[in-house]
């Protein structure tokens, strides 16, 4: 009689978690209304974070590689389309090296090797620092939670929503005019999910870029969570009026993790953010810096070393 008991209750407990199941695959199910067109995917997932133009952050940088793993506190200022600066600081505090792109100009400043490169906003140049060939527009739009995107006529993107066992998102197929292709998966914000695709917020959840088969990058944002406009910069010694944020009031989601990979070459990078915020104040010259007294000034081509 126990046993008989002891196999009703696990019989019991197994249709429970059967009904658990079955209720999340459901609940995971397609949203009601669906986006009629690639395009009209991306577009809500521009307007999802329009009152954005730049993202200020903190973050722990981990870096895998050839030479090995690489970690680091990085402040960075990614302003739309393709404006970068990051320093990273050293554990006492010390700004050890410094990235500034302006959409023209690169700059790379390294404490370490007494070193000063200089030349074209390039994604090779770039990547002098970041270890990935990313352009300079695709990082500074991630970083604020939207997806880059390649030049494309709007009726070639394709999207399909794709359910899975436990999730569901929405996938959107790009093919440039270049030969290559991007696959950028996309879901509703939680809360939006059983509204009109028109009303629907969206979170970019991967991307992945790709050139007669072979992979360029593949990123991912995860840890998706709401940020504020930055405060005006207030001047310590009070002789100049504050600096406004660089756009109008902001409140939109951004991924508190990004990590790019470049499959072919293994290079790895994970920003890991601690604090950020959106549309910050510019202090003039934030993007660009001249090189140092004392240094080894060297122009940087994609050809060079």
């Amino acid at each position: 009689m126990p046993i008989a008991q002891n196999r009703g209750r696990a019989g019991g407990a197994w249709s429970a978690v059967l009904s658990s199941i079955v209720a999340c695959v459901a609940c995971h199910g397609a949203p009601p209304s669906q986006f009629p067109t690639g395009q009209a995917a991306l577009d809500r997932m521009r307007a999802t974070v329009s009152c954005s133009r730049g993202i200020q952050g903190e973050a722990e940088l981990d870096y895998f590689g050839e030479e090995g793993r690489v970690t680091g506190s990085v402040l960075y200022y990614a302003a739309l389309p393709d404006q970068l600066r990051f320093d990273v600081i050293s554990p006492f505090g010390v700004t050890v090296s410094t990235l500034t792109s302006d959409g023209r100009d690169f700059a790379l400043y390294d404490l370490q090797h007494k070193s000063f490169l200089y030349g074209p906003a390039s994604a090779c140049n770039v990547a002098r620092f970041t270890k990935v060939p990313v352009p300079p527009f695709a990082l500074a739009q991630m970083l604020h939670g939207e997806a880059p995107l390649l030049v494309h006529e709007p009726n070639s993107v394709q999207v399909e929503w794709d359910s899975g066992l436990f999730s569901g998102e929405y996938v959107v197929t790009i093919a440039s005019k270049h030969g290559a292709t991007e696959e950028i998966e996309l879901v509703p914000v939680p809360d939006d999910f059983d509204k009109p695709w028109q009303e629907q917020r969206i979170r970019v959840l991967n991307v992945r870029v790709e050139k007669q088969g072979v992979p360029l990058y593949v990123a991912s944002l995860r840890g998706h969570h709401v940020v504020r406009t930055a405060r005006a910069l207030k001047d310590p010694d009070g002789l100049s009026a504050p600096l406004p944020p660089s756009g109008p009031a902001c409140s939109a989601e951004v991924p508190q993790s990004l990590r790019i990979e470049v499959p072919p070459s293994g290079q790895d990078i994970v920003f890991r953010n601690k604090e950020q915020w959106h549309n910050p104040p510019l202090p003039a010259g934030v993007f660009v810096q001249p090189c140092p007294a004392g240094m080894s000034c060297r122009f940087s081509s994609c050809d060079s070393p």
